[in-house]
């Protein structure tokens, strides 16, 4: 049989459905679900994805009869609508859009009342009666063709300031036929008026191709065809996918639809809305409209549009009727539903649905409230949150006791603060974000092509837009606070400033956006961190009783041990004890030890370090009082305890009351050729004994003394950097005698164990050897991905970037591990170990225990904990449940809340 690629969709039901959007993109897939539910959608055809990847796959080239089927599919559509597509007479018009299997709103392209011409024109102004309708699609067409398909691009131009500036062309055009017409909006220009816009656009068109513009009607449709799959690999998309993880292999499908039209006067609109609120997730319709408008009217921001509740004013039937099938349509989704809607002359059309972006805190609230109302079980609930969406509730909001100075107040489109300097097109943020600067980007509105800026922004500002604009579905999306549609702010690209209500702000000053108020502020606002609880205490309860990995924190101080335990920490995986090194004087203590020439004089020293480490470590133990604490012992080489710029060494000689010479030489001796392959980690704690001993003995004192006072204290102490079963070995003999003396002189027994962070793939592959001294292992994947790739982690950003570009790597390794080599090496380890050794508690204390695919992985293959910081700490217990979830061990739970 011949392989199908078309799809069709119609009043007499539709080939597709909703579990369909691997061939039919999310669009297609949900147009044909909404049609075969009896829901009003004007009729159409999807070309297929795999059409889309054919035609990658095979140098550009459709495959064979292709054509032939889009026709047969075509002919279908004039029979359904009684209209003719290219005749004079009844002519048929029709969208062009891409839909792939993710939502990836704004990033392809769109073409609207494709057919026009000559004799269309006039077909569409006799059948309607409607002559400036007419021509406000035209020009709408010759726009949106020109931009997408014939691929006239804005025209860069200096300002008298030396500074470049992109001119939309046809914008141009547009404002002087208004200013000639005296008229604000495009809404007020006559017929006369669009007649010369359209003459104008086609003879621009002419000037930047050459040729007319195309008249066929079949070749526009070919055209537009090409062009939606081709914007599947335009620089926006791809931008968008990698952020979102969105494989380059699924394709875009192609949904060719009859035109609806809401630019046909006053009993005519066009709309975008929410089943639910995406910023808040408050159970209420949510949306915004524009009358005598088409579709990328609201979502280009470039009219301001009204709210929804208005819509029930001025059409009351119309309002009900979506009331109604907004209802429908959440509850057989069971999911928040974003719509896109038009009205033609009081009748209304449903375009799309699909499942909602919502920020962090309207997805954890819908879940919640989803189980209360019985549409969906906790399994769903907890499965609704992505892990990293939590990240979002984690972001700072502005200080309610801070003075601030609010210049102007815009539309609140996405929750959360931002602070940064004011730049004015995206590629001034990524540069400046790549200088280590914190940015907001200003403009007036946002588009696709600015993706990338505004994922470098603390927070976004546009003059232009609703709350359904490009800014605000994509700054929701990416946990950036939005202010959008500030029509008070007036930007001059040109100079690089803005003016706002008797105020200039210049590029590079500092502002602050508040994006739950619509807030703007000058200068930098105190920001504070949120305090969870309600909606997210339920979901992550849900979450904690599912999951079977344990989530430990990596935290040096008592401040992060309590910040880790308020997120649900479980214990601590990590607690690196050089970083107390360097608080206040103490760093002038280590560095006498490092001076020192001789053991008496390095114990010395350190009796000076001990009271203070033994300080540190009563506070961390206060906090984590019943839970584990892993202590990893000096891990860094000396050196980096040193100063290195002359100024800091004379300062430091001057201050020991040593010369000069005598710490340049000692700091020359300390310098390696690789230092984190050279005298550290265990290797320091062999050559120089006392430095671990003064530390046992610092974590012993402070467990003792804590113990005599009621609390339960479980010291794990961490050999770092083993390699060989002798290093162990030869240092936890040393440590266990430390140890016993301490608790036999203060006559308190502290259970405890003795473990390694397995770090270098020669532990992992004789990990059954270093089981039968450690007690526990923690994989230090940071250092195992580097010793495992031979790579620096310092350095590798030179080249790794073009890795991942250039798809030579799937993901950078050390931000997700591995899994097909340090992966390899972790599996191996664990399962080496815990056969030389039963119950061997095995944990990774890398950055990767805060990363989702990462705690999937651990959970895999077996893992006791994994241990991240802090702020990652709900995001690995969220992740932690997914993957007991997905795995799919879990019975159905009951939907009980």
């Amino acid at each position: 049989m011949k392989k199908k690629y078309i799809y069709f969709f119609g009043s007499g039901g539709a080939e597709g459905r909703a579990d369909m959007k691997a061939l039919l993109g999310g669009k297609g897939a949900n147009i044909a679900e909404m049609t075969n539910l009896g829901i009003p959608v004007p009729p159409g055809f999807t070309i297929s994805t795999e059409v889309c990847n054919e035609y990658f796959k095979n140098n550009k080239k459709y495959p064979d009869g292709l054509w032939d089927e889009i026709e047969k599919n075509l002919a279908g559509l004039e029979d359904a609508m009684g209209k003719n597509f290219g005749s004079n007479s009844q002519p048929l018009l029709v969208s062009v859009r891409s839909g792939a299997r993710a939502s990836m709103p704004g990033m392809m392209d769109t073409v609207l009342n494709l057919g026009l011409n000559k004799n269309t024109l006039k077909g569409i102004i006799e059948m309607t009666g409607n002559e400036r309708f007419a021509y406000d699609a035209y020009r709408r067409f010759i726009t949106m063709f020109s931009g997408v398909v014939l691929g006239i691009k804005k025209k860069k131009k200096m300002t008298e300031n030396g500074h470049e500036v992109e001119i939309n062309q046809f914008e141009v055009i547009m404002d002087e036929i208004k200013k000639k017409y005296n008229a604000e909006l495009d809404t007020d220009l006559n017929v006369e008026a669009l007649k010369q816009l359209v003459e104008k656009y086609k003879v621009l068109v002419k000037n930047e191709t050459g040729k007319d513009f195309p008249e066929e009607p079949k070749e526009q449709l070919k055209m537009a065809v090409n062009a939606v799959f081709e914007s599947w690999n335009n620089q926006r998309a791809i931008t968008y996918r990698k952020l979102y993880g969105i494989p380059d292999n699924w394709g875009t499908a192609v949904n060719v639809q009859t035109m609806v039209f809401g630019n046909m006067g006053d009993t005519s609109g066009t709309g975008v809305a929410f089943t639910r609120n995406p910023a808040t997730g408050e159970k209420k319709f949510y949306g915004e409209f524009l009358m005598n408008a088409q579709g990328e009217d609201v979502v280009a921001g470039i009219r301001t549009p009204q709210s929804i509740e208005k819509l029930k004013e001025r059409m009351p039937e119309v309002y009900e009727s979506l009331v109604e099938i907004y209802q429908k349509l959440e509850n057989h989704y069971k999911d928040m539903q974003d719509i896109e809607f038009t009205i033609q002359d009081r009748k209304l059309y449903m375009l799309q649905t699909r499942t909602g972006k919502r920020t962090a805190a309207a997805a954890v609230r819908i879940a919640v409230e989803m189980v209360k109302e019985g549409l969906v079980d906790k399994k769903t609930a907890i499965l609704r949150v992505e892990p990293e969406q939590l990240d979002q509730l984690l972001h700072p909001t502005v200080d309610p006791k801070a003075k601030v100075e609010v210049i102007a107040r815009g539309l609140p489109a996405s929750p959360g603060a931002g602070v940064g300097k004011v730049v004015f097109t995206a590629e001034a943020a990524q540069e400046m974000s790549s200088k280590g600067e914190r940015v907001i980007l200003v403009r007036q509105e946002t588009s696709p092509e600015d993706i990338g800026g505004m994922n470098v922004a603390q927070g976004i500002l546009t003059v232009r837009g609703g709350m359904t604009s490009h800014a605000a579905v994509v700054a929701r999306g990416m946990g950036k606070c939005c202010v959008a549609g500030c029509k008070d702010v007036n930007i001059d690209e040109g100079k690089r400033l803005f003016k706002v209500n008797g105020n200039i702000i210049k590029e590079g000053e500092w502002i602050t956006l508040d994006g739950s108020t619509g807030n703007i502020m000058t200068g930098k606002v105190k920001l504070i961190q949120p305090e969870l609880s309600g909606n997210f205490a339920q979901i992550m309860k849900w979450a904690d009783e599912i999951r079977k990995l344990r989530v430990r924190t990596n935290a040096d101080t008592s401040h992060d041990a309590q910040v880790a335990r308020d997120f649900g920490a479980e214990g601590i995986g990590l607690c690196r004890t050089e970083h107390m090194f360097f608080e206040g004087k103490r760093i002038d203590a280590v560095r006498e030890m490092i001076l020192s020439d001789t053991e008496k004089e390095r114990r010395k020293a350190l009796a000076k370090i001990l009271p203070m480490q033994k300080g540190d470590f009563k506070e961390i133990f206060k906090v984590m009082d019943g839970y584990p604490v892993t202590i990893r012992l000096l891990d860094p080489p000396l050196h980096e305890f040193l100063p290195h710029t002359e100024e800091e060494i004379e300062a430091l000689a001057k201050e020991m009351n040593v010369s000069v010479e005598k710490l340049k030489e000692k700091s020359n001796s300390l310098k390696e050729f690789n230092p984190m392959l050279g005298h550290r980690g265990c290797r320091l704690g062999i050559t120089y004994p006392e430095i671990y001993e003064m530390q046992v003995q610092a974590v012993f004192e402070a467990a003792c003394e804590l113990a005599k006072k009621g609390k339960k204290i479980e010291p794990e102490i961490m050999i770092p950097l083993v390699g060989h079963i002798n290093e162990l070995k030869y240092t936890k003999e040393r440590l266990i005698k430390v140890a016993d003396e301490v608790m036999e002189k203060m006559e308190v027994n502290i259970k405890y164990m003795v473990g390694t962070m397995i770090e270098l793939p020669r532990a992992a592959i004789t990990a059954d050897k270093i089981a039968t001294e450690a007690e526990f292992f923690s994989f230090g994947t940071n250092d195992l991905t580097q010793t495992t790739f031979g790579l620096s982690r310092d350095d590798a950003g030179n080249f790794l970037p073009f890795y991942i570009e250039n798809k030579i790597l799937p993901k950078d390794p050390f931000v997700a591990i591995d899994q097909d080599g340090v992966g390899e090496l972790i599996k191996m380890g664990v399962e080496k170990g815990r056969a030389a050794r039963a119950g061997l508690k095995v944990g990774i204390c890398g950055e990767h225990g805060g990363e989702p695919s990462s705690v999937e992985f651990c959970h895999k293959i077996g893992l006791d904990y994994v241990s991240c910081s802090p702020f990652r700490v709900p995001i690995a217990r969220l992740a932690a449940a997914h993957a007991v979830l997905k795995e799919g061990k879990l019975e159905a739970i009951s939907t009980t809340a």
